[in-house]
């Protein structure tokens, strides 16, 4: 009978269900470091909340574990690598809660519009001052969503329901998605002039951190008012305090902090901010929600086999397993590098194989598409649950298969369609086993996909490379492989080059600035 270690205060009903699917379970919350890692061994599953911390010690010590299940979406208290690296399946929660966290918006919207903290504090001081609170009414006005994902859609639905109007800004909103919602899709810039409130529901990756900068929040109109219960790290804060001061923001709420926990704070203290200490899931609702979720969830990993919500593990069966691995790990860096280098607006995606490729079972391949496109606009995507976020954004998959023979032995291509036109790269297995790029937006091109890479797009002419590498060479960049593609002689040129080193934007900057450069962007695998 596999058996589980509850180590975190749970709902009591996570037990039931893990004893009544016929899984032995102890609760024993509490325990030091050193106290957990001396019984661990003895344990097949552990479920967690935020308290206990699964570090790769810890997990040395598993000799049994198989599985760790988050009932929650954070995982920072699990090293993933270690686990992985273990043959540990790592799980989260990242729907539970949802209701919870957009109703948690919502309520700070309102506090912000009435003031309701500082009223609050003002009677109870026995001031009575009816004159100085005067708030503004949400009817009428117009709510900016800065992503439109699960719990996005929900404060869009509740904020239609108090009459205002929802403009939203998320890269993988479709427009059909847009109106099945009710919300007017507008890139970030149109967000920002429009908006009387702004509200954040985007993890927090390279392309989201800082999304509310200086420079974005001095786009906004006059007494904006903004609330985060999403991450830390989307707003700058000491820009934020600076607003808050001038009184051009009208009033911001912050659920959550780049540093946490947030016991001391520039902001506090400052005129119009409320803030709270990361409530946003703290309901007995959602608690029961994420408890009884875990505890399903592990339970039919253990018993039967069966994957939900993993964040190191795709859905296949152990015979497909290795077969399958090298085109997935080609996959993911398809869709990466589309996610990457295809901008704005993204309306449907095609994942076509051939040859060998094709013969295999195509949704590990497509959700390893899916995890590396949507990975450069969120932290939490896997393989598991790539496919229903990008059915929630309404984003148009299709697989296709070919029977027909092509240049190479297998092949898969991912094409994105833009409002710019479709983006299309293809790639192909060496030797069966090695992930290698064979065409780049209709150039031909041989290159591995790997580490930190720059991408470039410029006039063919003579001269071009040794410029480049003076420019690389003099910012101490040293390159590793360098690989060029063309349509034509005198044409437009492809180079991607692998660096030792993260490419700064100071050596952009300077990369944009050499004659005949069309495009430069740094790359990531």
């Amino acid at each position: 009978m596999p058996k589980v270690l509850i180590s975190d205060k749970m709902d009591p009903k996570a037990a039931e269900i893990f004893r009544a699917r016929g899984v032995e379970v102890d609760e024993i919350t509490g325990k030091t470091p050193e106290e957990l890692k001396a019984i661990i061994g003895q344990y097949d599953g552990l479920a967690i909340r935020s308290s206990t911390k699964a570090t790769k010690e810890i997990l040395e010590a598993a000799t049994n574990l198989k599985v760790i299940g988050r009932a929650g979406i954070g995982v920072d208290n699990v090293d993933i690598p270690a686990a992985s690296a273990l043959g540990i399946v790592v799980m989260n929660t990242p729907f539970g809660n949802s209701i919870t966290t957009a109703e948690h918006a919502i309520a700070l919207m309102f506090a912000l519009a009435r003031q309701l903290p500082e009223a609050d504090a003002s009677t109870q001081a026995g001031k009575w001052e009816k004159n100085r609170f005067m708030g503004v009414e949400l009817t009428g006005k117009t709510l900016g969503l800065i992503g439109a994902g699960n719990i996005g859609s929900i404060v869009a639905d509740r904020a239609q329901g108090l009459k205002m109007k929802v403009v939203a800004f998320d890269p993988f909103l479709t427009p059909e998605r847009a109106i099945e919602m009710g919300v007017e899709k507008v890139s970030l810039d149109d967000l920002l002039l429009r908006a009387d409130f702004i509200t954040l529901h985007t993890p927090l990756t390279d392309q989201t951190r800082n999304i509310l900068s200086a420079e974005n929040l001095a786009k906004t109109k006059r007494g904006v008012r903004i609330i985060n219960c999403a991450r830390g790290g989307l707003i700058d804060e000491a820009a934020l305090k600076q607003g808050l001061e001038s009184g051009h923001i009208a009033g911001a709420a912050l659920d959550v902090f780049q540093v946490e926990p947030a016991k001391e704070h520039p902001l506090f203290g400052t005129p119009n901010f409320v803030s709270t200490p990361h409530l946003g899931a703290s309901t007995t609702e959602a608690q029961v929600n994420v408890a009884i979720q875990v505890a399903e969830q592990m339970a039919d990993f253990l018993v039967s086999g069966g994957v939900t919500n993993a964040l190191n593990m795709p859905s296949l069966s152990a015979e497909e397993a290795p077969r399958l691995k090298p085109y997935m790990a080609l996959a993911e860096k398809l869709g990466s590098l589309v996610g990457q280098l295809a901008h704005g607006e993204l309306r449907n995606i095609a994942i076509e194989s051939e040859g060998a490729a094709a013969e295999l079972n195509q949704k590990p391949i497509v959700g390893a598409v899916l995890a590396g496109l949507m990975r450069v606009h969120s932290d939490t995507v896997n393989m598991v649950n790539a496919p229903f976020l990008a059915k929630e954004r309404g984003l148009d998959v299709r697989e296709v298969r070919h029977d027909r023979e092509g240049d190479y032995h297998t092949l898969v291509r991912v094409t994105v369609g833009t409002a710019q036109g479709d983006r299309s790269v293809a790639g192909t297995l060496f030797g069966n086993a090695a992930p290698r790029l064979v065409e780049l937006f209709g150039i031909k091109v041989e290159a591995d996909l790997a580490g930190h890479m720059l991408y470039i797009v410029n006039e063919d002419a003579p001269g071009f490379i040794g410029r480049l590498g003076t420019t690389l060479g003099e910012a101490g960049v040293n390159i590793g492989t360098f690989h060029l593609g063309r349509r034509e002689a005198g044409g437009e040129a492809i180079l991607l080059l692998s660096v030792d080193d993260v490419v700064s934007e100071e050596l952009l900057a300077k990369v944009r600035a050499l004659p005949g450069v069309k495009t430069a962007m740094a790359l990531t695998f």
